[in-house]
């Protein structure tokens, strides 16, 4: 069948609406009309910094409806509302242990820009194009993707509010509650809040965290996080940061999470431990970092990377629709909503004042 995406042709060009083919459902797979799709970094970052050859479809945070299903799918049905996040095999190591973000098979499904078998599910002219992003590509409005990495959710569930929850959200949140699992006495970190770091501010309070602080530039994201749960917030421009978290935590964090990928900060975020903290990273950037291996050793210190914060998208998204719906997990305050065709002008936001950018299909 035939539909419209929105293709990148190399770094440093807008994206282009398109008339794409797309090939025949597999026996694993799952046709998704889109109604909503969440703009991410990785988005962007890929568009501007791998070495993909144009054309390319990205897109990671798609959300709608199931229009068809392979031969092999018999538990998600024509109909059905769904979000779609990473991909994963479910049957390696990794998987089988509930370790689904570590798929041992997760850059082959998520990063090679074709199907395993190396068939690519979207073409121009009868030409390959890179697709298959995070085992959907959902910037179109239409998306392959496989019952593996499709979630189905509630007929009265908002996809605009929802489909970032496939890819961002899970992984602020989930670095919280599966990586740093912090308590009612712990106090709590967080550097850069962007829409993930918001996640993370969120999921920490909705755990019970007493403390929470949020680390950013902008003055608006700062008074952002306060209203969705931040109990302090620092310039992230300050001097003497690593001072003011151990005076505002009584003695250091417990945990810390940072979004920035940047070095200094993630030097910072790790001065700023008590004994025996945590910092988590999430951030892709610089490959090398400098780090103070003497306080790590004598403080009993810890850092970890983690990847989509550790979160099987089973059982992560339906926690997150829960908190919202509880009010414990605010994120239509972080979201602005664009037109599809306006998808520039959605990426261009994000340099500045957008937090998390959503395309609308209408």
């Amino acid at each position: 069948m035939r539909t419209i995406a929105a293709l990148s042709h190399g770094p440093g060009t807008p994206f282009v609406l398109s008339e794409v083919d797309l090939a025949s459902l597999q026996d694993t797979e799952v046709l998704v009309r889109i109604e909503a799709a969440g703009i991410c970094h990785t988005d962007v970052s890929f568009k501007e910094f791998s070495a993909v050859n144009s054309p390319a479809l990205y897109g990671h945070e798609g959300a709608g409806i199931v229009e068809a299903v392979g031969a092999a799918v018999t538990d998600v049905t024509v109909g059905a509302k769904v979000l779609v996040s990473y991909n994963s095999c479910g049957t390696c190591p990794q998987c089988i242990a509930g370790n689904r973000a570590y798929c041992e098979n997760f850059l082959v499904l998520n990063a090679s820009g074709s199907r395993t078998d190396g068939t690519s599910t979207v073409s121009v002219d009868g030409s390959p194009v890179y697709s298959s992003f995070f085992g959907q590509s959902s910037f179109a409005r239409h998306a392959i993707a496989t019952r593996e990495n499709v979630v189905v959710v509630a007929d009265e569930v908002d996809l605009t509010i929802a489909a970032p929850m496939g890819c961002g959200f899970q992984t602020g949140a989930g670095s919280v509650v599966n990586v740093l699992r912090p308590d009612s006495s712990s106090a709590v970190v967080v550097f850069g809040a962007g829409g993930v770091g918001m996640a993370a501010i969120m999921a920490a309070r909705a755990v019970g965290a007493p403390t929470v602080v949020a680390v950013d530039l902008s003055q608006r994201r700062r008074e952002i996080a306060l209203d969705v749960g931040a109990t302090h917030v620092l310039d992230g421009a300050d001097g003497n940061l690593v001072d003011q978290i151990v005076e505002i935590t009584g003695g250091g964090a417990t945990h810390a999470l940072d979004t920035t990928a940047v070095p200094t900060v993630i030097a910072s975020a790790a001065a700023a431990l008590r004994a025996l903290g945590t910092l988590v990273t999430v951030g892709i950037g610089t490959p090398e970092i400098t780090i103070n291996i003497a306080d790590l050793i004598n403080s009993g210190k810890s850092i970890r990377g983690s990847i989509e914060g550790d979160s099987d998208p089973h059982s992560m998204i339906p926690l997150l629709l829960a908190w919202h719906g509880e009010g414990k997990f605010p994120v239509e305050k972080l979201i602005d909503v664009f037109p599809f065709e306006q998808i520039n002008d959605a990426i261009t936001g994000m340099r500045d004042a957008v937090i998390k950018p959503v395309l609308t299909f209408t």
